[in-house]
């Protein structure tokens, strides 16, 4: 216990708290504990914006259940120059040329740098478990227009219901929707969703698989 809270640098009736388990899930964890506990001992200024800009994230994520290499943003978000050697062998080290604009811990805009280049693009794909037929056949219009020479390119978007959220200290972004649904995906002004009539799916050649 002595080390531990010499490692913390802790005091008498300081509270240190621990979460185990997969690393982004204790981030995950710790992040909500912590603004639970910013908001309950009032530590978090209403009145202060605080800005900030999240770069450096991973290029591609392992997914457990997948068993695979997943896109943290999408399968064309450019990686970092230096990175590349690390592509084939380490991908979980390679970084993204990927941008987060962060307002009092929420997201409100995003964006990255597009792969550019047709070789990166299906190296990338690859790392995803798409073999070469697959990804032609998914983003080959994409994969085509690349091999033309396409100049380096990027973009962000913003989100104006989270700005809105956070600008009226609203507790949840349904405040501020002008049609919202609720936790179950229901629209309380017009009934949505609603069941479709047999007639409207035939019309358009759809067949339910229950």
């Amino acid at each position: 216990m002595k080390a531990v809270q010499d490692k913390m640098e802790a005091s008498e009736n300081d509270l240190l708290l621990f979460v185990a388990g997969p690393t982004k899930v204790v981030h995950q964890s710790l992040a909500s504990l912590r603004l639970h506990l910013g908001g309950k001992l009032g530590l978090i200024r209403p009145d202060l914006y605080a800005f900030l800009w999240v770069l450096d994230f991973p290029l591609l994520e392992y997914d457990e259940k997948e068993g695979r290499f997943v896109a943290v943003h999408h399968p064309f978000t450019a990686p970092k120059d230096e990175d590349l050697p690390n592509l084939k062998e380490h991908p979980e080290r390679v970084k993204a040329k990927a941008y987060d604009l962060v307002l009092n811990g929420s997201e409100i805009g995003g964006g990255s740098i597009r792969n550019h280049l047709e070789r990166f693009s299906l190296s990338s794909l690859k790392k995803l478990g798409m073999g070469e037929e697959e990804a032609k056949e998914r983003f080959g219009f994409l994969l085509e227009a690349l091999e033309y020479g396409t100049p380096p390119h990027g973009g962000i978007a913003f989100g104006s219901t989270g700005f809105a959220m956070i600008l009226t200290h609203s507790e949840s972004i349904r405040d501020v929707i002008a049609f919202p649904k609720t936790q179950k995906a229901i629209l309380l002004d017009d009934g949505g969703t609603s069941k479709v009539d047999p007639k409207q799916l035939e019309e358009l050649s759809i067949r339910i698989k229950v």
